[in-house]
Formats: C-alpha cells, sequence, structure tokens
C-alpha cells in the first residue's frame, strides 16, 4: 500500500481540479525542499510553473520551464508516484513543440491533466475535492 505525502496529494489536487499553478509551486517547493530536492517533483514542478507563465502571458518563460521539466522527468519510469508519467511527459512535449511555433501557430492556454493511475491516491484526490484545503500558510494574511 502506498502512502502520499499530503502535500503531493494537494499538488495533484491544484493540478487536476483548482487549476491553480502558483499553488502547485507552493506545495510542491514546500516538498521538495523536505525531500532533499528530488528531481522528479521538480521537473512535476516545473510543468505546473510552464502552465502558469504560459497562462500569465509569459512565453519564454514557459519554454524555459517545459524544457527543464521534460528533461527532469526524462529519466523516471511511466507509472511513477500514482500517475501515468509517460504521458505527462509526452503532453508536456507537445505543449513545449506548440510553444515553439507559438508565432506561426498561435494557441490558447489549456491545461493539462495528471492522470492518476493509483485507486488509493485518486481517493485522497477525491477527498480534497469535496474538503477543499485551505490556502498555503505562506499566502494566507
Amino acid at each position: 500500500m502506498n502512502t502520499y505525502d499530503p502535500l503531493y496529494v494537494q499538488f495533484v489536487y491544484y493540478f487536476n481540479e483548482s487549476r491553480d499553478y502558483f499553488e502547485c509551486h507552493e506545495v510542491m517547493e514546500e516538498l521538495w525542499l523536505e525531500e532533499g530536492r528530488n528531481p522528479l517533483y521538480q521537473g512535476l514542478l516545473q510543468v505546473a510553473v510552464g502552465l502558469y507563465h504560459y497562462r500569465n502571458g509569459n512565453v519564454n518563460g514557459a519554454i524555459k520551464l517545459f524544457t527543464a521539466a521534460i528533461e527532469k522527468l526524462e529519466g523516471y519510469p511511466g507509472d511513477r508516484l500514482g500517475i501515468d508519467l509517460h504521458r505527462l511527459r509526452e503532453d508536456s512535449k507537445t505543449y513545449l513543440a506548440k510553444l515553439l511555433r507559438l508565432e506561426e501557430e498561435p494557441f490558447a492556454f489549456y491545461d493539462l491533466d495528471i492522470r492518476v493511475t493509483d485507486p488509493q491516491l485518486e481517493a485522497l484526490v477525491e477527498e480534497l475535492r469535496l474538503h477543499p484545503p485551505e490556502a498555503h500558510e505562506e499566502d494566507a494574511p
């Protein structure tokens, strides 16, 4: 039976449910620091921040973050941390390719999804959907 850090569960919730990529960054950065700067966590964080940048009009920032994320995620198996990492990697590569051709072929921002493969993680994310977390403590007034 897998156990998932609550910060990781919040990351998946913010990514898939509320589409709050800033909060994704906040919770995943905290987990990344707690876990000894794990490159897998950093890659996931960078996908979220890449989306955040593109949604806010920072194309160069999005390109940098997606490029770095893909490089970090390349070394991991396709099914990791209860998610379909292979699909996220491929979706990120597609997004990056579109960003690199943005001037020739403009496209509107769209969200990516993290496909959850572990029913336990799915249940934990669903619990957050039913009872959303409060703002991350660094964001609280």
